[in-house]
């Protein structure tokens, strides 16, 4: 259900976030947490709706394997169909006696003449083979030839390499209370530079017996950095320029919260700009925990370490009374 609590009329609101206002036309988060949109498109044709080159370099790494392998197998075993149709008499040098081993060894020739590698101990006989093998070579190299672009894609794609803290937190900052998450790079060599954010606030709000959604630009403590070799803690103060100021745990999980974070930046190998984008529901916010520091001295005082597998380590601050980072 909504909250009805009064949000500051003097807070400007953000339409502009690609989605309606409306929650009956909304299921689940908005953002997932891999940065990709919460949507499925219907009312138009498969082949149509699907970029095959798009959708083959944004597939994780062991899909596109499973691709590579799964199109080089079936392509094979269509085309020794159609030399097992054709017949035996068609392929020369075959010496197998048994019905399995004959398939094998067509099948073979087929991965053979696909690769262009040919061994030469069968060969195709009359037009039929003849022509069936020259096509199936040529689907060879185009098949590899699209297979390279898109190796070729997928390594020369600029990306941010971020990593974001699982949670948010909401714990006292500096006297107020602040609500916070961080990320950092993880890819060693790899630093990013004129790094900016952008955080929006999705609200679920009730007025006059009416149900919307509003979407609120939250004032950060820093927007830009530099450059980012180590983690960055973003931090939101929850004072009166704030939409989450006087709600609680039940009134932000009630209200359907959701954070939606754009990451861009510059990537200096590449030498082009990289975006990333993460989001936070309210399932994903611990309240009264505080990020622990993630970096150290190296033993011998020479070096910064950045502790990567710390970045969701929190700890309880209501014991313990802090209010500083």
């Amino acid at each position: 259900m909504p909250i009805n609590k009064k949000i500051n009329p003097f807070l400007k609101t953000n339409n502009d976030t690609g989605f309606g206002s409306n929650p009956n036309s909304v299921g689940g988060r908005f953002i997932n947490k891999d940065g990709s949109f919460n949507l499925k498109r219907e009312g138009v044709p498969f082949f149509r709706r699907i970029g095959v080159y798009q959708r083959m370099l944004s597939l994780p790494m062991w899909r596109f394997i499973l691709v590579i392998l799964a199109f080089y197998f079936v392509i094979n075993i269509v085309f020794t169909g159609i030399y097992l149709f054709m017949g035996y008499d068609q392929l020369d040098g075959m010496i197998a006696d048994t019905p399995w081993e004959r398939i094998k060894e067509v099948f073979y020739f087929s991965t053979q003449t696909f690769t262009t590698l040919g061994y030469g101990r069968i060969n195709p006989r009359g037009d039929g083979a003849n022509i069936v093998s020259s096509l199936e070579a040529l689907t060879g190299f185009l098949s590899f030839a699209i297979a390279t672009g898109l190796i070729y894609g997928r390594f020369a794609k600029p990306k941010a390499y971020l990593q974001f803290s699982h949670m948010a937190v909401i714990c006292p900052f500096k006297g107020k209370t602040a609500l916070m998450f961080r990320f950092a790079t993880y890819k060693d060599n790899h630093t990013l530079t004129n790094v900016e954010i952008k955080v929006n606030i999705a609200l679920m709000v009730e007025e006059n017996g009416h149900q919307e959604y509003r979407f609120y630009d939250l004032v950060l403590e820093r927007t830009k950095v530099d450059s980012l070799p180590m983690n960055w803690t973003v931090v939101h103060a929850i004072d009166e320029n704030s939409p989450l100021i006087g709600l609680n745990k039940e009134d932000i999980a009630a209200a359907d919260v959701e954070l939606y974070v754009l990451i861009t930046g510059f990537d200096e190998v590449y030498s082009s700009p990289v975006l990333q984008r993460t989001s936070y529901t309210y399932k994903e916010m611990v309240f009264d925990a505080k990020f622990i520091p993630m970096y150290r001295e190296s033993t011998d005082g020479q070096t910064t370490i950045l502790e990567m597998h710390k970045i969701n380590e929190t700890k309880d601050v209501r014991s313990h009374g802090e209010d500083k980072l």
